[in-house]
């Protein structure tokens, strides 16, 4: 039997202060698995060691949870970078260029980044290029079967666009989505009698709206940086992401008379069947979690409600879906897609997404009504077991 795996310290804790600004940075490698973290990294005002911790420990159980003999993908430790700075300055992109810069070593040996909050994946390429260092996922390089068929994978992968999205901005949205009908299958909820909420608009939010709406259920309010925008009837969500700018924004012009515009707060208090909070993390606190009116919160954020409000809202029988769980498509599918358990194709990466983020919602479901104990107690169980198996696995491998 595996060993149990011990509260540690992370692996690794980087504070860095920019010379130019009075930007902050933190790197977090939580632990190394076959030598190697993944995590994105976020700029948002505001943003704390604590929270980049929080995120790094959650990217790890995000690996573990993933764990599955089927798979040739064996998950890696869980790492996040994160800096505080406004990332709409116009001072922002030097921030990004400088951080890089001062954990390149980091970034080209152990940790495997992408972009989370306010940073995009098409600029952290840009820089990487510029500079000669290859992919941000040069780390995993070495665990790789065949680096080249990987790379014609990625590249065809990232060719694929559905309904003019890229798929790799479906993915994401498309695992919280099933996340969420499925907590609605195992509790005898029908889509098509449903109604949610999204919170945030970008690509997780979007997506999630999308593949919500295409179940049919009745997406009845979005929220992004300007308010709520909200119809009981149903929101045409085709047309809100017509209306979306890169920001996530929706265009208030292009919305039909009957939409209404709410204050951005309304969206706690507003009845729905399922809350989808997607945009930034601790948006569910103690001081607000009483109003939340819904039966499921659904985490397409990373760690959007505080761990207080979460038990105050259990104490009233609202299930909270963890993040490691429901937001955990994205990572998973640039690993499927690495090592070969996708081909790229939109055919066989929805297919898999699907699988994976059904059965792993049905098997917390589970084990949470057997002990009776909240959704995020049996997932973390889950992903403990499993962090366990790999942790011995890399103690065999040295001795």
């Amino acid at each position: 039997m595996p060993t149990a795996v011990a509260d540690r310290p992370a692996f690794l804790e980087v504070t860095w202060h920019d010379d130019h600004t009075d930007a902050v940075g933190y790197v977090v490698i939580d632990r190394l698995l076959r030598g190697v973290a993944s995590g994105g990294l976020r700029m948002r005002k505001g943003c704390t060691l604590e929270e980049v911790r929080g995120l790094a420990d959650a990217m790890t159980k995000k690996e573990a949870i993933h764990l599955s003999n089927e798979l040739r993908y064996v998950p890696v430790g869980g790492a996040k970078g994160g800096i505080d700075f406004d990332s709409r300055s116009p001072d922002a992109p030097g921030v990004l260029e400088r951080f890089l810069d001062s954990l390149g070593p980091i970034l080209r040996t152990y940790w495997a980044a992408g972009e989370d909050l306010g940073v995009q994946q098409d600029v952290l390429d840009e820089i990487f290029e510029r500079r000669g260092w290859g992919s941000m996922i040069t780390p995993v390089r070495a665990l790789l079967p065949d680096p080249e068929e990987a790379d014609r994978r990625i590249a065809e992968a990232f060719e694929v666009v559905v309904d003019g999205v890229a798929q790799d901005e479906l993915v994401g949205g498309l695992g919280v989505a099933v996340s969420a009908l499925t907590a609605l299958e195992c509790s005898g909820r029908r889509a098509a009698e449903t109604t949610a909420i999204v919170q945030g608009f970008g690509s997780m939010g979007g997506a999630t709206a999308r593949f919500l709406a295409e179940a049919g259920v009745r997406v009845v309010g979005i929220v992004d940086a300007d308010g709520m925008v909200f119809d009981a009837e149903g929101l045409d969500v085709d047309a809100m992401l017509g209306a979306r700018d890169r920001f996530g924004s929706i265009d208030r012009t292009q919305l039909a008379d009957r939409v209404e515009q709410l204050p951005g707060d309304a969206w706690l208090a507003t009845e729905c069947d399922v809350l989808v909070p997607a945009a930034i993390s601790g948006t569910i606190t103690d001081e607000n979690q009483g109003a939340v009116l819904a039966d499921f919160v659904v985490e397409a954020a990373n760690l959007p409600v505080t761990a207080s409000a979460e038990a105050s809202l259990a104490e009233r029988g609202i299930r909270v879906v963890p993040d490691f769980v429901a937001n955990s498509g994205t990572n998973a599918w640039w690993w499927w897609l690495l090592f070969g358990d996708v081909d790229g194709s939109w055919r066989e990466s929805r297919a898999l997404v699907e699988q994976r983020l059904g059965e792993l919602t049905r098997e917390i479901f589970t084990l949470a009504d057997q002990q009776s104990t909240t959704l995020r107690s049996a997932a973390q169980q889950l992903s403990a077991e499993r962090l366990a198996v790999l942790e011995d696995r890399e103690r065999t491998l040295v001795s």
